[in-house]
Formats: structure tokens, C-alpha cells, sequence
């Protein structure tokens, strides 16, 4: 990966002003001057990374067959089917909902969930550079453990924004160099869980959803230089695969009231359609990149790893041409909810451990599937382009990054 990164401090910021700078294109014009035509970066993006109990005793598990990890926890084989290709995005950003325990736990799933720290070290080396923090999660376990989680990112190597420790970081952009573009992340959620609230002595502990705010904070980003702004929001139903009436009014607010470049969204738990609203591209949910919710419902292990190519018509005016590949998180049978009471067996066809996959490459590969295995493969990705697809993407060119054999 070819990317450096910087925040850029507040003493460096020029007075606000909104450069729009919004994902369309234009003919180049010699008088526009400014940056050579043709600058050109790629954006991976994926969904909700949750590691409940279940994913946990897996890491557990396979710590003792690789004798690799930190403190008996290994989450990369678990992880490592999506590696090779969030490794060759320009920029990768993750979506990290919950917050960081210590090393040895205790560990918590739902509703004030406490995840190893480990987790963050294996994100990075699958190849992301930045994580948004803003969840309905953010707050479980207040000041600390959101202290504990930009922490363990740090350690990690990994960017976040969403969450801050300070006031002065909640005021201080994120702005990366992607290949000689600065590039602004910001995150923002709908709010969070009761009886979870902001503290009244540190309202900026976590960005709470609102047009104001997400201008407030893309202007801040394009007065420390920034050329694209890519907002990640935590928003919507869960379990709903269409978007819900409030993401359908605020991308039209953004698309209309700012000059943001691409919306990113998490937090249904199920991929949502994509949509280009005016010239802006919204994904409005990814699904998740990895979580075990208390009772799988098949949605809930399928996902998308968004990818976006922008390219560059002339001073400040992007084109963005998306595409899209489907993920699948194999899990073993689960006797607890078995409807023989817990009597169900492994079957040659049935997963012994939880592996996430890339669909076109698993497919792609083979490996000895399964008639079983292919046609789950088949499933994932067929109905995750029919949900991409529905609110007319494919009149605007989203199209598959893998086409699936």
C-alpha cells in the first residue's frame, strides 16, 4: 500500500470555508489549472465488525492450532479470506463498533459489548488504514472505554475517527495522503444505546447525527486541505435490507447541502441498496464485515466490501465509478438454536469453524466445495447485487469488481 498519512493540527487551519468538491465529473480545461488531470486512488469499504462471544472462543481456538496471537487470541484465520483484497485498496476503511476491553477480558457481547484488543491488530494487518468509531455502541462503557478503544487502534497503526478522547482531536480533521490526494474522513451515528448518553462535561466524546454537525465537520476538513471528504454513518433499521425514510431524506441533504464525495454506511447489520443521489454515491449498508448475532438469520453473515475508483476531471471535481464484491461468513451449526433440541450433527457439507469469504474468489478457487457450499456462495452474491441494485445503481454503473463464474 502507497498511502501516508497525517492529522493535520489545529494551529495549521485556515478559517472554514466549503470548497464543493462533490463526485462529479467534467471536461479538463487548461485554465482550471491546479493539479495535473488524471490523479486517480481506490477506496475499500466494508461493513459493521462486531466480535461477539462465538467469534472470540473461535480466535481462542485457533490461537492453539497456529500458537500465534496475543494472551490465546488469534482472529486472522478467521479473517484472512478478505486480506488479499483490501490489501491492494489505496485506502481501506473499516467500521469498528464496539468498544475495546482489556487483553485478558473480561469480554461482553451484547448490549455493552467488550472486545479484545487484539481485534485491532489483526484489522490492520489485513491491510486497513482507518476505522470510524461512531456507533450506537460508542458509549457502552463511557469515557473509558472509549479511551481504551482509540488506544488499541493506535497501537495498531490503525487512523479512526467518530470518537475522540480529547476536544481538541474531535476538532482536529483526519486527513490522509492517498497517493498525493488528501483525502478526509468523518463519522458520525444516529445516536446511542440507553441509558448510554453523552457526558455533559465532554459532549465531543462521539459525533451524534445532524446536517449541522456533518458540515461543521466537512468544512473543518476541507480548510486543513482536504480534497475529498468520505462521511461514514452509522444509521437506518436493523435487519431491514431497504433503506429506511430517514437515510433516504439525509443523503438527499447531503447529496444537496454539501460538497461530501461518498457516504459510507453501517449499522442494519443486512447489505442495503447503493444509490447515486444526484452526483453523490451513498452506500447506504454494507452489511456486516463480521459479527454472530444471537440468532443467524443468513443476512446477517452475508456482506459487501465496497469499492469506489476516483478519479480526477479537472480541479476538485471527482469522478467515482463503484463496484462491489460479496462477502460470506461460513459459521458451524449452532445446537443451542437446533430444532431438534440441540441434537444436530456435523455434516461433510457443514463448516467446522467460522471463516469469512470472499464469494467470487471462494468461488473462483473451488477448493473441493461442496454442491452445497457453491450453491450458498451463489446465494450470497446473487441476492447481494439484487439488494445493491434495487434503487437503480446499475444505470449509473455500479457493476461487480468480480464477475462471479
Amino acid at each position: 500500500m502507497n498511502t501516508r498519512f497525517s492529522r493535520i493540527p489545529l494551529s495549521l487551519l485556515a478559517p472554514l470555508s466549503l470548497v464543493a468538491a462533490v463526485a462529479g465529473c467534467g471536461p479538463l480545461s487548461d485554465d482550471e489549472g491546479g493539479h495535473a488531470a488524471g490523479r486517480s486512488f481506490t477506496v475499500a469499504a466494508a461493513g459493521d465488525i462486531l466480535m461477539h462471544p462465538e467469534l472470540v472462543e473461535q480466535a481462542r481456538k485457533d490461537a492453539k492450532r497456529t500458537g500465534k496471537g496475543v494472551a490465546g487470541l488469534d482472529f486472522g484465520p478467521m479473517m484472512a479470506g478478505i486480506k488479499p483484497l483490501i490489501s491492494k485498496a489505496d485506502l481501506a476503511i473499516c467500521h469498528f463498533e464496539p468498544v475495546v476491553g482489556t487483553e485478558n477480558g473480561p469480554f461482553e457481547g451484547f448490549p455493552d459489548f467488550q472486545v479484545p484488543p487484539q481485534t485491532a491488530t489483526t484489522i490492520k494487518n489485513l491491510g486497513y488504514d482507518t476505522c470510524s468509531t461512531a456507533s450506537n455502541h460508542t458509549l457502552d462503557h463511557g469515557y473509558e472505554g472509549v479511551r481504551r478503544t482509540l488506544d488499541a487502534l493506535d497501537a495498531a497503526g490503525l487512523k479512526h475517527t467518530g470518537s475522540f478522547r480529547t476536544q481538541k482531536e474531535a476538532l482536529t480533521p483526519l486527513v490522509m495522503n492517498v497517493k498525493g490526494v488528501k483525502v478526509a474522513q468523518i463519522s458520525f451515528a444516529y445516536g446511542f444505546n440507553e441509558p448510554h448518553t453523552l457526558p455533559k462535561d465532554k459532549p465531543w466524546l462521539a459525533n451524534g447525527m445532524s446536517l449541522k454537525a456533518v458540515k461543521a465537520a466537512e468544512q473543518r476538513a476541507r480548510a486543513a486541505g482536504a480534497e475529498v471528504v468520505i462521511l461514514s454513518i452509522h444509521w437506518g433499521l436493523e435487519h431491514h435490507p431497504n433503506p429506511s425514510a430517514q437515510q433516504l431524506s439525509f443523503a438527499r441533504q447531503i447529496a444537496r447541502h454539501t460538497g461530501i464525495n461518498l457516504v459510507i454506511g453501517c449499522h442494519a447489520h443486512v447489505v442495503q441498496p447503493m444509490e447515486k443521489v444526484d452526483r453523490t454515491w451513498v452506500a447506504y449498508g454494507m452489511g456486516n464485515q463480521i459479527a454472530r448475532h444471537e440468532v443467524p438469520t443468513g443476512l446477517t453473515e452475508e456482506g459487501v466490501i465496497a469499492w469506489f475508483t476516483f478519479t480526477e476531471h479537472g480541479k476538485g471535481h471527482w469522478d467515482v465509478q463503484p463496484r462491489f464484491e460479496p462477502t460470506l461468513l461460513e459459521i458451524p451449526p449452532d445446537a443451542e438454536n437446533a430444532t431438534d433440541g440441540g441434537k444436530t450433527a456435523y455434516t461433510e457439507d457443514d463448516a467446522r469453524d467460522y471463516r469469512l469469504l470472499d464469494v467470487p474468489t471462494a468461488l473462483r478457487d473451488d477448493h473441493g466445495l461442496t454442491d452445497r457450499q457453491r450453491a450458498r456462495l451463489r446465494l450470497a452474491f446473487e441476492r447481494t447485487e439484487g439488494t445493491l441494485k434495487n434503487r437503480g445503481a446499475a444505470k449509473d454503473g455500479l457493476k461487480a469488481l468480480t464477475p462471479m463464474r
